[in-house]
């Protein structure tokens, strides 16, 4: 595919040369590795997320008839109305995996409104047969319900467009859809018309959609895809490959994978990446202008979506997950170098992350509430928050790096007394309460906790040579000042949410972060003096992929005299799982022992 100028993108090819016999070899092992890795699903799931797309779009127009009707129109109208879903996301590049969520856009006439769509579709949604775990969450960024349908994961955005009804053969591609759309609307709208426009710019879908799934599986296995915490996100990761598909033209996927990590790792920031060149639409709302780029510092690594209006996909970036991304593009050219040649296998480039072996202190957050529906929405407000923690502690002397985990743990803990309530939400899970199921608490007797823990690495610049005397990292400053954020959600209650933030060693890492057998032996010695604080049998799980449709009973709040203090070096919490008094301002040890003490600073050799 080529454009006026004989090309696709904003510059000219760097090749158009074909690929070689050995880029050849190494794109048959490429996908021969990628298919061992089940990175590609059964005919079979194929087929039935055909059939739940299907089940979907005939409840989208039954949605928009009810809502129609109740709107005063006649039955003919009503039954004209329309109503369309489009795909977007991994499902519409083509390449999702076993278990991957399809991402949906249900597009709606003008009279149906987006409270419509939380009040009479998700309701219609949760009676469909086979759909479990619906969750709508109206005040998100981009309003989105969340369900399965016979085990299929979908997440649900809706566009109210300025039409009188919407025909079956409607495109999105028409800049003028946008007029008169509030904001949410042209964000929603927003994923469907970048998939198609990123497909539309690449020379060849197949390579682009062979080379993308590697990449994306590399971003996962070395644990940087993720938007909400700094990382890049799906989205972000397709345009970096329509890029480089875009500048090797007539390569096959071993070439472009290959090309790919050079590129990014000696790539100039400062730089956007276009697959188009910008041009001002017919509105006069952008997000992004590269007119005015130059000026705008807070996008540190700018990757601009082709589809008007242009955003920056990539805003959330940080100093820190820059950084961090950087490190792994250079050793994935390393590795990938090794395999052209023929000393390395495909394999090696997948490997596993080292985040909970790479550090010697971690912040661990913990979000905790009484019932399932509120701890995936809580849990998800306090991850969102995550990324301003990152920045804050960027800021801290001697703090070199903070490294963000892109997932939460989640556990479910059945508490006999307010004093294990109160020892849960800080982390300190005794191999009693982890062995305890539902059945040992008894109906009234007992309580149910539901955590989420994020983690945190934390680099600390070396000690300088010739100092002397205890040095101190003051991190109560970025810590307090990310619970105040938190806590200023809209629906917080300090009744039935905690969030605590504690600082912790290497060493007194749970075991639910390793894979069995890989904790450190070391590390396993240690352990072995003090209580267990957790286990490994709360699979290892990103809260946004569960959901659970069972409601329990808030924990119970304890008083400030309940329980003894926790001698776990709490930074900050609240809620009904710690007393008023527990804040602290603590310093985080950079010696071997570790001494705690309310109220009092933390230092060491």
């Amino acid at each position: 595919m080529t454009t006026d100028r004989g090309f696709l993108g904003v510059t000219p090819p760097i090749s158009i040369a074909e690929s070689n016999e050995r880029e050849k070899e190494v794109t048959v092992t490429l996908m021969e590795e990628l298919r061992s890795q089940n990175t590609f699903e059964t005919e079979e799931e194929a087929r039935r997320r055909e059939h739940v797309l299907g089940r979907v779009a005939a409840l989208v127009k039954k949605f928009v008839h009810t809502v129609s009707l109740s709107r005063g129109l006649s039955e003919t109208a009503a039954a004209s109305a329309g109503g369309k879903i489009f795909t977007f996301g991994s499902y519409r590049l083509g390449v999702h995996g076993p278990g991957s969520d399809i991402d949906t856009l249900c597009v709606v006439p003008k009279h149906v409104s987006r409270e419509d769509f939380f009040e009479v579709f998700e309701p219609m949604l949760q009676q469909m047969p086979g759909v479990t775990e619906v969750s709508g969450v109206p005040e998100a960024y981009v309003p989105i319900i969340k369900a399965k349908i016979s085990g299929i994961p979908l997440d649900f955005l809706m566009a109210r467009l300025a039409l009188s009804s919407i025909p079956d053969d409607l495109s999105l591609r028409d800049d003028t859809l946008l007029r008169n759309l509030d904001e949410r609307c042209v964000r929603s709208l927003g994923g469907s018309r970048v998939t198609d426009e990123i497909l539309r710019l690449v020379p060849n879908v197949q390579v682009f959609r062979d080379s993308l799934r590697c990449i994306k599986l590399w971003a996962q296995r070395r644990a940087i895809y993720s938007n909400v915490n700094g990382f890049l996100g799906g989205v972000a990761w397709a345009m970096l490959v329509a890029r480089i598909c875009q500048l090797y033209p007539n390569a096959i996927a071993g070439a472009i994978v290959s090309r790919f990590f050079i590129i990014m790792y000696r790539w100039s920031w400062p730089q956007p990446v276009l697959l188009k060149q910008i041009e001002e639409g017919p509105l006069q709302v952008r997000v992004w202008n590269p007119k005015l780029y130059p000026a705008d510092r807070s996008h540190r690594m700018p990757i601009i979506t082709p589809a008007y209006p242009a955003m920056c996909s990539t805003h959330n970036v940080t100093e820190s997950t820059q950084m961090i991304m950087t490190e792994e593009f250079k050793k994935a050219a390393d590795v990938v170098d090794k395999v052209i040649v023929g000393k390395a296998e495909w394999s090696e480039l997948f490997a596993k992350h080292d985040f909970f072996h790479k550090y010697r202190y971690y912040l661990q957050v913990i979000a905790s509430t009484g019932n399932t529906d509120l701890q995936i929405k809580w849990a998800g407000t306090v991850e969102s928050r995550i990324r301003q923690l990152v920045m804050k502690l960027e800021y801290v002397d001697s703090l070199t790096l903070a490294h963000p985990f892109i997932k939460g743990f989640e556990q479910t803990l059945y508490c006999l007394s307010d004093e294990e309530v109160h020892q849960v939400a800080q982390g300190d899970v005794s191999d009693a309460i982890l062995k305890r199921k539902k059945e040992d608490i008894g109906e009234t007797h007992g309580s149910i906790v539901y955590t989420t823990t994020f983690y945190i690495g934390l680099m600390i610049e070396p000690k300088q040579v010739g100092a002397v005397g205890p040095r101190r990292l003051d991190i109560s400053y970025p810590t307090q000042e990310f619970t105040k954020l938190v806590r200023l959600w809209e629906k917080f209650d300090e009744a039935s949410m905690s969030v605590v933030v504690q600082h912790m060693r290497s060493s007194a890492l749970p075991d639910y972060v390793y894979d069995p057998g890989e904790r450190p032996q070391k590390l396993v010695q240690k352990r072995a003096k003090g209580p267990s604080k957790s286990s490994n049998t709360s699979p290892e799980m990103p809260y946004t992929k569960r959901r659970r449709s069972s409601h329990a009973e808030s924990p119970r709040s304890i008083s400030e005299n309940d329980a003894p203090m926790s001698l776990s070096p709490v930074v900050e919490m609240s809620g009904p799982f710690a007393p008023k008094d527990s804040i602290r301002s603590p310093h985080l040890p950079f010696g071997e022992n570790v001494a705690v003490a309310k109220g009092a600073a933390v230092s060491a050799q």
